[in-house]
């Protein structure tokens, strides 16, 4: 999978890399302030039961987003060995 995608549809233990932020103003500022910069790798460690919200390992923190904030978050899957999914033709 190489298409961006929300941070808000991974699923648990799913790996991604930041590729860009749709948020604007001071909720773009709170999420680059909580680690979320291109290439950012971050892991979606445990949906709550309800799905909202979900825990996130973001350079060594652990971080709990609602679905509308991780929304804005536009990330890349990666692999299971950690390098980027190769493109399919």
């Amino acid at each position: 999978m190489n298409q961006e995608i929300p941070l808000s549809q991974l699923c648990e233990k799913q790996t991604a890399l930041v590729a860009g932020l749709r948020a604007r103003g001071t909720m773009r500022r709170r999420l680059r302030d909580l680690g979320l910069t291109d290439g950012a790798r971050v892991v979606c460690l445990q949906k709550s039961p309800w799905g909202d919200p979900t825990a996130y390992l973001i350079r060594g923190a652990v971080i709990a987003l609602r679905a509308c904030d991780a929304g804005l978050v536009l990330a890349k899957e990666v692999g299971a060995d950690g390098a980027r999914e190769p493109r399919r033709a």
